[in-house]
């Protein structure tokens, strides 16, 4: 039996190296030259980076240095030349490594994301102590979307340190410690009224019973906290009473879902991923939804119906606050994977235990005690927004949908 390999070590990376840059007009074989050049020198690439923005091409290659460096710096000057392009070489020593410690992802969204927001993001990273070791650009419409790779600081340090300045710049910061739970089948878990539709089934009902804003009114008391969810709740269902079921069919027809709700669960779908979702809402509306777009489970409260009309009452026990959360725990359950691999989405004071219970809970477009409480906040109307906190790019989304032969609408839907 063979012996196992050796594990590498700080020893094993060589001390003297080169860092090559090359920018200017971007074009075929850029790439290839340079490391065609590099080949002669019998060079070892230990990290390379490339972007392109508007056609203009930044190549940075850190390699170990060659026996003869004068003669490499004469070789790349000669093809940095014939591509028309500028080339930096300096030496030094060490490899590129990021801080062992602290990895996040810090994701930030703007609608516009202007640069003196994205400007006082990173100040705050770098007062922090952190390093940002890379930029990506997520998505660029409906809204901008950029994940910064840093290292150096506490995910939960970090958090603190970021949200308020997020606020003040009217910006969506989200902050993930970069480990593969990002990169592995999880479980989405969804509040209904107001984050996966719009609007409010309840009050839609009540509009067929006349009696709407009142409705409304201990909607909007419960969504803040002011009232019991479940007394809430049977408060308003008393009044629909007399209601003819004919009308849950209207009311379904007439429901919108949020901007980006079906590209967000196509996606991740195609990825593995399983959804749920957990209304204060009722089984009449939610189990058609669920159906309607592949959702894997659902939970709700069930309107009682006799002689074709609604009672007025609830069959069973409510789906309150903390309902939401044990359902949340047993969908993880039966999917086989631990809470920290749940995401929920939510926006009302009802989904607070739930968001507490996920690895990552989000509020999207939340009460404002809710976007104090959770993780996350997201404050721009698109559903799929949730997909650029995940690493996945809105170019990826698009390329994947036509593949399938799916012509993504613009914005998202």
């Amino acid at each position: 039996m063979p012996s196992p390999l050796p594990e590498p070590s700080t020893a094993d990376v060589p001390s003297e190296t080169l860092l090559v840059t090359l920018t200017g007009k971007d074009r075929p074989g850029v790439t290839s030259t340079v490391l065609a050049t590099l080949a002669r020198g019998g060079v070892d690439v230990l990290d390379v980076e490339q972007i392109v923005l508007r056609r203009r091409l930044v190549l940075g290659l850190l390699v170990t240095a060659p026996r003869d460096v004068p003669r490499m710096h004469e070789a790349l000057n000669q093809a940095a030349g014939d591509l028309g392009m500028q080339v930096e070489i300096s030496q030094g020593t060490g490899d590129n490594r990021s801080r062992g410690e602290g990895r996040v992802h810090v994701s930030v969204i703007g609608a516009p994301l202007t640069a003196e927001a994205l400007g006082a993001i990173t100040g705050r990273i770098a007062d922090s102590g952190a390093n940002i070791d890379r930029i990506e650009r997520m998505a660029r419409y409906p809204v901008t979307a950029i994940d910064l790779h840093v290292s150096g600081s506490a995910p939960e340090r970090l958090r603190v340190a970021l949200a308020a300045e997020a606020a003040r710049q009217g910006v969506d910061v989200a902050v993930q410690p970069a480990n593969l739970l990002r990169r592995g089948m999880r479980l989405i878990v969804m509040d209904v009224d107001s984050t996966l539709i719009q609007g409010e089934v309840i009050e839609m009902i009540a509009a067929h019973a006349g009696c709407e804003a009142e409705v409304a009114a201990v909607t909007e008391a419960a969504m803040r906290g002011e009232i019991d969810f479940e007394e809430s709740l049977r408060q308003r269902v008393a009044q629909l009473e007399g209601v003819e079921v004919a009308a849950l069919d209207s009311v379904y027809e007439n429901i919108r879902l949020a901007p980006g709700a079906r590209t967000m669960v196509r996606t991740l779908k195609r990825l593995g991923y399983r959804f749920a979702i957990v209304s204060g809402g009722f089984t009449q509306i939610t189990d058609r939804l669920a159906a309607d777009l592949g959702i894997d489970f659902a939970r709700a409260n069930e309107l009682e119906i006799a002689d074709g009309r609604l009672t007025g009452r609830i069959v069973g026990p409510v789906v309150d606050r903390a309902g939401k959360a044990d359902a949340l725990r047993q969908f993880a359950d039966e999917v086989g994977i631990p809470v920290e691999a749940v995401i929920a989405i939510g926006d009302g004071a009802n989904d607070l235990d739930m968001l507490s219970a996920a690895g990552l809970g989000i509020a999207f477009n939340a009460k404002p005690a809710v976007r104090a409480a959770a993780k996350v906040a997201v404050n721009v109307p698109y559903l799929d927004t949730i997909i650029y906190l995940l690493g996945i790019s809105r170019e990826e989304v698009e390329a994947a949908d036509a593949a399938h032969g799916f012509v993504t609408p613009s914005p998202l839907v």
